[in-house]
C-alpha cells in the first residue's frame, strides 16, 4: 500500500508543485476572507478544473464554513479534499471475465499514448494470469506497428500486425479470429490516431468498431479513450468526439506524471460522466495503474 500511495505521490509531484502548491501556503494563512477564496478559485481554475467545477467547490466551501463557523483557512484542508474527493466516481471494477476474449479497443489522438498505453496494459492483465494478445492497427503508421511489436518482444505478448497501410479493419479482424483460436483471454487492438476534427478518419474508426463486432457479436466490449494528460482542457472536445463516434465506456489518463494539468480529471468527470479507469504514472510498464480518486486527491493535495 506504501509503496502505492509513493507512486501516486511521485506521479503527481509536477501537478503538486505547478498548480495545486499554492494551496498549502494559502491554508498556512490566518483567518478566512475574501482574499482566500479568491485565491482558491484562481488556483482550482489555473489547475485545470473548469471554472464551472471550480465555482461549484467554492460554494460548497462557503456553505460548509458557514454551517460550521469555521474562521481559520488551515480547516479548509480537509473540506476542500473530501469535496474533491467526490467530484469523482469511483471506477467500476474492470470485469473482463464475461467474455473470451474480452475485445479492448483503444481510441485517441495521435500523440496521446495510445500504443505504449496498450502495452502496458498487456502487461497489467498478463500480471493477472490472463492470455493477452495484441493487435496493431494503426497501419498507417509504420512506426506504431514496430513499437508495439517492440514491446510484445519485450513482455512476453503476442502482437498480431498485417502490412504497411494494410486496411486496419482487416487487421482487427484477423486479430479477433487469432483471438479465438488460440484461446486468448483479452485482445486489446491499438487503433489508429485520429484527429476529432477530421470526419473521414472518425468514419474509418467506426468502420473498425463495426468489424470487430462482425469478427465476434457483441465486441468490443470494452472501448478506452487514451487522452493526454498535458493537454488538460483541450482533451474534452477530443473525448466528446469519439465517445458520439464510438461510445467510449471508459478513460485512461497517459503521462499523468508529465502532466501540470491533472485537474482536468474533475473536468473529465462533470463533463463526460465517463469513468477514469487507469492513470499513467510514469514511462515503466508497471507504472500504468488502476486510478484510485483518493491516492489522486491526496497525491495534488500531498497529503499523507
Amino acid at each position: 500500500m506504501t509503496d502505492i500511495f509513493s507512486k501516486w505521490m511521485e506521479g503527481l509531484s509536477r501537478t503538486r508543485k505547478v498548480a495545486f502548491g499554492r494551496i498549502a501556503t494559502l491554508f498556512g494563512a490566518t483567518e478566512i476572507n475574501d482574499d482566500t477564496w479568491d485565491e482558491l478559485e484562481s488556483i482550482l481554475i489555473q489547475a485545470d478544473l473548469g471554472a464551472e467545477t471550480t465555482l461549484a467547490i467554492i460554494d460548497k466551501l462557503q456553505q460548509k464554513v458557514k454551517d460550521q463557523g469555521l474562521t481559520r483557512a488551515d480547516e479548509l484542508q480537509d473540506i476542500l479534499r473530501s469535496e474533491l474527493i467526490q467530484r469523482i466516481d469511483p471506477p467500476p471494477f474492470v470485469d473482463l471475465s464475461q467474455n473470451k476474449p474480452a475485445i479492448i479497443l483503444l481510441v485517441g489522438v495521435n500523440g496521446s499514448g495510445k500504443t505504449t498505453t496498450a502495452a502496458k496494459l498487456g502487461k497489467l492483465f498478463s500480471n493477472q494470469g490472463k492470455r493477452v494478445l495484441l493487435a496493431a492497427g494503426d497501419t498507417y503508421r509504420a512506426a506504431a506497428v514496430d513499437q508495439l511489436q517492440v514491446w510484445g518482444q519485450r513482455l512476453n505478448l503476442p502482437v498480431i500486425a498485417g502490412q504497411p497501410n494494410a486496411d486496419p479493419g482487416a487487421v482487427s479482424f484477423d486479430a479477433v479470429q487469432a483471438a479465438q483460436a488460440r484461446g486468448a483471454d483479452i485482445l486489446i487492438i491499438d487503433t489508429a490516431g485520429r484527429l476529432h476534427t477530421r470526419f473521414n478518419l472518425m468514419e474509418e474508426l467506426k468502420k473498425v468498431y463495426r468489424v470487430v463486432g462482425k469478427a465476434l457479436p457483441g465486441a468490443p466490449h470494452s472501448i478506452w479513450l487514451v487522452l493526454d494528460a498535458t493537454t488538460g482542457q483541450n482533451a474534452l472536445s477530443q473525448a466528446r468526439a469519439f465517445k458520439e463516434a464510438v461510445k467510449v465506456t471508459g478513460i485512461i489518463l497517459a503521462k499523468l506524471d508529465s502532466s501540470a494539468k491533472g485537474g482536468m480529471a474533475f473536468a473529465i468527470q462533470k463533463e463526460l460522466g465517463l469513468p477514469i479507469l487507469y492513470a499513467g504514472l510514469g514511462e515503466k510498464p508497471e507504472d500504468l495503474t488502476f486510478f484510485d480518486r483518493e491516492a489522486f486527491v491526496d497525491g495534488i493535495l500531498q497529503k499523507k
